[in-house]
């Protein structure tokens, strides 16, 4: 999987502070000092569902990654279905787009951009189940997005998109989330159709390797929804890799 975030389950980073939320810095291309900053916590809330890195931006309003009753676009069908972040951290590029401040995937410390575990981390993965970033905004910039693909389905994913930043510094505001359906691809529920650290990030295992590319065979033409959960009709099971929205906790504070 290109420019992939999965860092092969058994090289596993075991973090030090994996039970602590991990911090990245991240600074505006602007690097004007007095720019606001921002303290955006992620936590998954599930019980059985490991996310992907959040892609976390700083935009302008024009920006936008989803919007339920619509279709998926081809970055975001990327994250949702191989956790391919890839085409979506280029579009967001501050370099390239000048309604992004800033975007981060990459938690402080780590080797890589590591995916964020159910509390309690039922795999054993070493990884932790918030991360936090400390990003720098810029002119306009007065809005975030975030995003993040449910690991164990065959395109489910997390995220806010274009949510108002806090005004003043001190101010805080905390979102939760539901689990929506990328609408790309039939849910087969089957490890064959999912990317390849499902398992080993939820202490599971079977005989097959999993995927980290889109199967035409599984297309599916529909629209961006809340995700039905997992009905337990192949592999995966609702007591082990199902969850109970909202999937996620996201805590932003302007601190600068």
């Amino acid at each position: 999987m290109s420019r992939r975030w999965i860092l092969a389950i058994g090289l596993v980073v075991v973090l030090a502070a994996a039970a602590v939320v991990s911090v990245v810095k991240v600074t505006a291309a602007s690097g004007n000092g007095s720019a606001p900053r921002y303290l955006v916590t992620v936590t998954n809330l599930t019980y059985g569902q490991p996310l992907t890195p959040p892609v976390v931006v700083l935009h302008r309003h024009s920006v936008d990654l989803f919007d339920p009753g619509r279709r998926a676009s081809y970055e975001l069908q990327q994250l949702a279905e191989n956790g391919n972040d890839a085409p979506l951290l280029a579009t967001l590029d501050p370099a390239n787009n000048r309604a992004v401040s800033a975007v981060t995937n990459v938690a402080r410390g780590a080797a890589g951009p590591a995916p964020i575990v159910p509390k309690g981390d039922p795999g054993g993965s070493g990884f932790a189940s918030a991360q936090s970033f400390i990003l720098t905004g810029g002119r306009g910039a007065n809005y975030v997005s975030i995003a993040s693909m449910l690991i164990c389905t065959n395109d489910g994913f997390v995220g806010l998109d274009s949510i108002k930043l806090p005004r003043h510094v001190g101010d805080t505001a905390t979102y939760f989330a539901a689990g929506y359906d990328a609408g790309t691809e039939k849910n087969t529920e089957d490890f064959r159709d999912m990317v390849p650290p499902c398992q080993g990030l939820i202490g599971v295992s079977s005989s097959d390797d999993g995927t980290g590319s889109t199967n035409p065979d599984l297309a599916q033409n529909g629209v961006i929804g809340l995700h039905p959960g997992v009905q337990g009709g192949s592999d995966l099971v609702p007591g082990t890799h199902g969850w109970v929205d909202p999937t996620a906790m996201y805590f932003v504070e302007r601190i600068g």
